[in-house]
């Protein structure tokens, strides 16, 4: 590999290592400041410490390189080596090229994705390479699609979890909040992810996981610099717990700038703190770190699965395929959920609340109906998406560090921008499935 970039020596290699906007590297990173890891094809990558790709090792074949006599040597340059049909040292550094190829990365803007939707495969037509054929020739029809084993996680630094955390995140698997900390969402949403994907998951490959995250987004924590639109709020001191208190408040809002940035960006609050100590999150202008999430997921929702034993969503295309899941609080023991397949009524954003003790539950000694406005920290959260069984529905909620960990009055609770993303996926009648 450093005999492909040294540009003294008169011999070429058989391997270079090309940049991910396919020039040549004119020079071999330094030990420590790279790690290595393959991607799909088995090509070594070079990725540097911020996750970005530095390089990918290939075969010289196929690069058109420039003739001498086209262009002149740099001005002190480097030693000049000709061969018997005129052309320089292949491995000086050279910009693109007209003609020039070298099969490596290309640029993300090069090139354009059609939606799925629009260039369907007739159903006898489907493509399928060469391996694949053979291994199906040759496999017994009950093992062309074995069930994904899940790799158990191993303990990892908090940065490293943080990291799987927001891969899942973008990728439409929702692990909840992100904390840094492994739990059953974690390995509901790698099961969730293999699912849809096909794929299996080495969780404990980060290097592997840096890589993912540098063709999704980059980075998993980024610098943010709060506005003041952040800091304006409006905000309320508190939240009550009694609920003829949070119906006297003139909004259930967010109780601090930290709570709502916390929000915003996916995170437990107190993970967005321990990631910038003695920081005042309420100064507008103030530079802090917080993650990267995914942009929401989009497609249609034709049938949700509530699953009560794993306590997760799981949200299915027309086709059956699954674009979507999120871990799920659903129901209780004292307050069960549904049972069998209803649909969705319909879809209400920022929602206000209507207590009704004759119809919905005992909340202390509340015993008259009670209007409760909407808000982040309502009952209900951001979103409220009516089942066609009277007073059932999915919806946000206040606390979103519990969602999977605690109980609801019978109804399916998400994060606030779980259910969101949900609410701009379905329509009335989507069918959701309660299932044991």
């Amino acid at each position: 590999m450093a005999l492909a970039q040294s540009i003294y020596d008169p011999y070429a290699s058989d391997t270079m290592l090309v940049a991910p906007d396919g020039s040549i590297l004119d020079y071999v990173p330094e030990q420590g400041e790279v790690v290595t890891s393959r991607d799909r094809a088995g090509r070594l990558i070079l990725i540097d410490r911020d996750g970005n790709v530095v390089a990918t090792e290939m075969r010289n074949e196929g690069y058109a390189p420039r003739r001498v006599d086209q262009y002149p040597p740099r001005p002190g340059g480097y030693r000049e080596y000709r061969d018997t049909a005129g052309y320089r040292d292949y491995r000086e550094y050279r910009p693109e090229e007209p003609g020039a190829f070298t099969g490596s990365i290309p640029d993300s803007g090069s090139i354009t994705r059609l939606p799925l939707e629009d260039q369907p495969y007739p159903q006898d037509q489907q493509p399928e390479d060469d391996y694949a054929s053979i291994e199906r020739q040759q496999q017994p029809l009950q093992q062309l699609e074995p069930e994904k084993p899940i790799i158990a996680v191993t303990k990892k630094p908090q940065a490293e979890v943080a990291a799987l955390q927001v891969f899942l995140d973008r990728e439409g698997i929702s692990p909840g909040v992100i904390d840094g900390h492994l739990g059953e969402n974690v390995n509901k949403a790698i099961a969730a992810w293999q699912e849809m994907t096909g794929e299996t998951l080495d969780p404990n490959n980060s290097e592997d996981i840096m890589q993912r995250l540098s063709y999704s987004g980059g980075l998993p924590i980024v610098d943010y610099t709060i506005t003041a639109a952040d800091a304006a709020g409006p905000f309320v001191a508190s939240i009550p717990e009694d609920y003829s208190q949070k119906a006297q408040l003139p909004a259930m809002a967010y109780t601090s700038t930290s709570e709502k940035l916390a929000e915003q960006f996916h995170m437990d609050e107190n993970y967005l703190k321990a990631l910038n100590p003695g920081v005042d999150l309420s100064i507008p202008g103030t530079t802090i770190k917080v993650i990267s999430p995914g942009e929401p997921k989009t497609g249609a929702v034709t049938r949700i699965v509530a699953d009560k034993s794993k306590e997760q969503v799981l949200a299915y295309g027309d086709d059956g395929n699954l674009i979507a899941a999120y871990p799920a609080t659903i129901g209780s023991t004292a307050t069960p959920s549904p049972s069998g397949s209803h649909t969705v009524t319909r879809i209400a954003l920022n929602p206000g609340y209507t207590y009704n003790p004759k119809i919905n539950f005992k909340q202390g000694n509340n015993d008259k109906i009670l209007e409760i406005p909407p808000g982040p920290n309502g009952p209900v959260g951001t979103v409220w998406i009516a089942l066609s069984k009277p007073t059932y529905g999915i919806h946000g909620t206040p606390e979103p560090s519990k969602i999977g960990k605690t109980n609801s009055n019978g109804c399916i609770r998400l994060t606030n921008w779980d259910a969101t993303e949900l609410a701009k996926m379905v329509k009335p009648g989507t069918t959701v499935e309660f299932v044991e």
